[in-house]
């Protein structure tokens, strides 16, 4: 993109421009995901004295604890530091974020067999695995996932702190079925980290790769105009770290869509044959139609897992440049 032609046209040039690389990398490598939330979120609730949430009510689960009695906790160790200062006072007082708002309550304290317990249960980070979709060679901008990370207990998207994603080594495959999605599994190298993670939205996971490029293929990026009904294939990792191409077919276009652009069906019988259909690990793995990579796969459809959903390249890297 010119970023200057004349000083008098700037004012004319669209508002919304991007300038990702006509040509990326392609990806289909498995990684290893770590996201440290910003802040200590809460997952569920547990009993007191046969009660949940004991004096607690407005705290909810996906509420992360900023602060106790003002003091701001972003880990485990800090959050258990914090109220173990306090325990004779039987209470802290809690500042919390919903919806990017912080309010403040009180979290009561109650002894049990000479334990303090607060009722709740927390996490201060997110593990799992996905697949590596693109690198911008001008930027070093990644995407992977094409979607985002949701923790599973308060299905709400996770907000970060900091996150990397790093190596890993597809092990054994859970087949989907109907009703149920499969999985990748896999062994995780936490020291060999490819990148870090700076934004997580529902067009995928994005940050800075920092790794020499490998045996990745440049390849051309596919408009939605480019998309035709029709054959295409996947790339993606079902054993290792040895990226392979399974064929699918693409069934549906949805431009209007914000993240469910392509229909496809998977048609490589070594593939269903391996997974019975998208397993989850596979999100992240690119759509390559008549030699351009034009979208993601993003998410099985759970009652036919043989079908699943894509999210359009152009979106994604919209997204990853924004």
């Amino acid at each position: 993109m010119k970023k200057f032609l004349l000083f008098l046209s700037i004012l004319l040039l669209p508002i919304n421009t991007y300038a990702y690389s006509n040509y990326i990398y392609r990806g289909g490598n498995t990684l290893g995901i770590e996201i440290d939330c910003d802040g200590v979120l809460i997952v569920g609730f547990y009993q007191i004295d046969g009660k949940f949430n004991k004096g607690n009510p407005e705290l909810k689960v996906g509420d992360y604890i900023k602060k106790v009695n003002n003091i701001n906790v972003n880990t485990l160790e800090e959050l258990t530091a914090e109220i173990e200062k306090h325990v004779e006072d039987k209470e802290v007082e809690i500042t919390y974020k919903r919806n990017n708002k912080e309010s403040k309550t009180t979290l009561p304290l109650v002894s049990e067999n000479n334990v303090y317990k607060t009722g709740l249960y927390v996490k201060d980070s997110i593990t799992g695995i996905g697949t590596l979709t693109y690198i911008d060679p001008s930027t070093n901008i990644y995407g992977a996932l094409g979607h985002e990370v949701i923790e599973s207990n308060s299905k709400k998207i996770v907000e970060i702190k900091t996150g990397n994603i790093f190596r890993n080594s597809i092990v054994s495959i859970d087949k989907s079925m109907a009703g149920y999605a499969g999985s990748k599994n896999a062994k995780y190298y936490y020291n060999t980290i490819f990148g870090n993670i700076l934004k997580n939205t529902n067009h995928g996971i994005f940050g800075l790769y920092k790794q020499g490029i490998n045996n990745l293929k440049l390849v051309e990026v596919g408009k939605p105009e480019d998309i035709k009904i029709g054959k295409a294939t996947i790339y993606t990792v079902l054993n290792g770290e040895n990226v392979e191409e399974f064929e699918i077919n693409i069934n549906r276009i949805n431009e209007t869509s914000n993240t469910k652009n392509l229909t496809f069906e998977i048609t490589d019988k070594k593939l269903l044959e391996k997974t019975g259909g998208v397993i989850q690990g596979m999100s992240g793995s690119p759509i390559m139609q008549n030699n351009k990579i034009i979208g993601v796969v993003t998410h099985v459809i759970v009652d036919n897992p043989v079908t699943g959903y894509g999210l359009f390249i152009t979106k994604m890297l919209e997204e990853g440049e924004a």
